[in-house]
């Protein structure tokens, strides 16, 4: 029997294993080559600390690993420019990449990415849906150093008129490059958008669906666990990515617990290897390890 990929989201909680980033308030007080030499530094380290999280996942058992939106720190700011060609270590830079594109395909270790919640197609504003077009286009752009499958998305809010937001969606994912259209998957959330809202996205562009059995659990559709699980599962043309959490007390809540709950992981997915299931919660690799214990 296949088992399932667990993966872990972007941090370590006991693991000596940490990712940096710049605050621009910090950073524009820089000189110009003092600024260079800080994105350059940072980027090695995270590349160095890549390499130590591939390694722990390797070694314990860990299938999947989401990499932090921030690996390459500033890259989106709109006062920022910079190519890594530029940069002093290039070089080396290069060479780190490789390294962990490699050291993941060949330990089967799948890389994913989340861009965060500002990331919105369905905005209204046309200044929203160009900053989210253009770290889309930071994420593709990571995606390609790195041999990432997955750049997975929520739809936004809803502006008054769910229909009207998924038009403009729509709308939007149909001018994105194929770089990214090829990468994007969308996942449904804890207060607007169901599963229900968004397969006929899949019907219609072949966007796969992230189902996140929590946020269906908070935002409830005619659907069932079961049922949503095979639908999703079906809208992909390579392993699916599902999401697991657990809320903080017996109650549905928003927020992630420590650890997940046994009762929460559906005995469906058991049976639908292959599968991806990326676990949110605070305890990190602590909770992601003490939740493959509990399923194997």
């Amino acid at each position: 029997m296949k088992r399932i990929r667990f993966g872990l989201c972007c941090l370590f909680i006991s693991e000596p294993i940490k990712f940096k980033t710049i605050r621009y308030s910090y950073f524009s007080k820089l000189s110009k080559q003092e600024q260079i030499e800080k994105i350059d530094k940072t980027i090695l380290w995270n590349l160095d600390s890549l390499e130590k999280a591939l390694l722990f996942c390797r070694n314990n058992g860990i299938g999947c690993f989401r990499i932090t939106s921030t690996f390459l720190p500033l890259f989106t700011h709109p006062k920022i420019k910079y190519d890594i060609k530029d940069l002093p270590h290039y070089k080396e830079i290069k060479t780190k990449f490789s390294k962990n594109k490699i050291f993941s395909k060949s330990n089967n270790i799948r890389l994913t990415l989340h861009p965060d919640q500002f990331t919105v197609l369905s905005s209204p504003k046309p200044e929203v849906i160009k900053n989210s077009i253009n770290n889309l286009m930071y994420h593709a752009y990571l995606s390609n150093l790195l041999d990432v499958d997955v750049i997975n998305i929520h739809i936004g809010g809803a502006y008054g008129e769910k229909k009207s937001a998924i038009k403009r969606f729509e709308k939007n994912f149909r001018i994105l490059p194929s770089d990214i259209k090829d990468k994007l998957t969308i996942e449904n959330d804890d207060i607007i958008y169901t599963p229900s809202d968004l397969l006929p996205l899949f019907q219609k562009y072949n966007i796969p669906l992230v189902y996140d059995v929590h946020h269906h659990r908070c935002n409830p559709d005619e659907m069932s666990i079961n049922e949503a699980s095979v639908k999703a599962y079906r809208t992909w043309n390579r392993e699916p990515v599902f999401h697991i959490s657990s809320a903080k007390n017996d109650s549905l809540q928003k927020s992630h617990s420590d650890y997940i709950k046994t009762e929460d992981f559906p005995t469906i997915w058991k049976k639908m290897a292959p599968l991806t299931v990326e676990v949110e919660a605070k305890s990190k690799e602590l909770a992601v390890l003490d939740l493959i214990k509990k399923i194997y």
